[in-house]
C-alpha cells in the first residue's frame, strides 16, 4: 500500500490563498491550521499585547503589533503567525512582502516575538526558536504558562516557565523567569512585571 506524498506549497501561493477565517501557518512547505486557543490562552495574548504596548508608548518608539502579519524567514518555504509580533514601523519600508502580503523577513523590523505555548510545545520551543534566530530577530519569549515543554525548559518538576532568547553574536541565549522572578527584557528594560502576574492573566493560580 502506497500512500500519498502531501503537495508542498510555496509561501507565494499560501500567501495568496490564505482565508480571513481561521489561522494558518506554512511550515516548510506543509499548510498547518493552528487550532483555536483557549481562553487562557487569549487572556495572556491580550495582557501582554497591552503592557508591551505601554511601553513603547511610553518610551516614544516607533512599534506597532499587528493582528495578523506574518513571519517568513529568507530562504524557506514557511510562514509563522506569532501570539505578539512587534513591528518596527519605519523599517517597513524595506519589506518587499509588507504591502501586499503583511508579511516580513527582517530583523530590522522585528524587535521581538512573543509565543503562548499551547499543545504544539515543541514547535515553539525548536522550530520557531531556530528560524527566528535565523532570522536575526533580538529578542523572543516562549511564554509557557502550564508547564507544558520538556523539563530543560520548564524545571523538574515542571511548572510554568518564561524563557526568553536574546541575541547574542547570532545566537540565542536563553533565561527563564518563573514564580515572582522579574521579567528582564532586553527590548524594554523597564519592564515592570512578574513571570507570575503573566500567568495569573490566565487565570492560573499560585
Amino acid at each position: 500500500m502506497t500512500q500519498a506524498i502531501p503537495k508542498l506549497v510555496t509561501f507565494k501561493d499560501f500567501a495568496a490563498w490564505r482565508p480571513e477565517g481561521g489561522r494558518y501557518e506554512l511550515h516548510d512547505g506543509v499548510i498547518v491550521e493552528m487550532a483555536q486557543p483557549v481562553g487562557d490562552h487569549e487572556d495572556i495574548v491580550g495582557f501582554l499585547v497591552e503592557k508591551i504596548a505601554i511601553e513603547y508608548v511610553r518610551n516614544g518608539l516607533p512599534y506597532i503589533i499587528p493582528k495578523t502579519a506574518l513571519v517568513k524567514p529568507t530562504n524557506s518555504e514557511s510562514g509563522y503567525s506569532p501570539d505578539v509580533l512587534l513591528l518596527n514601523r519605519p523599517n517597513l519600508i524595506n519589506e518587499p512582502l509588507w504591502k501586499k502580503e503583511s508579511t516580513v523577513s527582517l530583523a530590522e523590523s522585528i524587535p521581538l516575538v512573543v509565543e503562548v505555548v499551547s499543545t504544539n510545545w515543541d514547535d515553539d520551543y525548536y522550530t520557531k526558536q531556530g528560524k527566528y534566530e535565523g532570522i536575526g530577530i533580538p529578542e523572543y519569549w516562549v511564554v509557557d504558562y502550564l508547564g507544558l515543554g520538556a523539563k530543560k525548559f520548564t524545571g523538574n518538576p515542571k511548572q510554568p516557565t518564561i524563557s526568553i532568547y536574546q541575541l547574542i553574536d547570532g545566537e540565542y541565549q536563553v533565561t527563564q523567569f518563573r514564580g515572582t522572578d522579574r521579567i528582564v527584557s532586553p527590548t524594554f528594560p523597564e519592564f515592570n512585571l512578574t513571570a507570575e502576574q503573566i500567568f495569573q492573566a490566565g487565570g492560573l493560580p499560585t
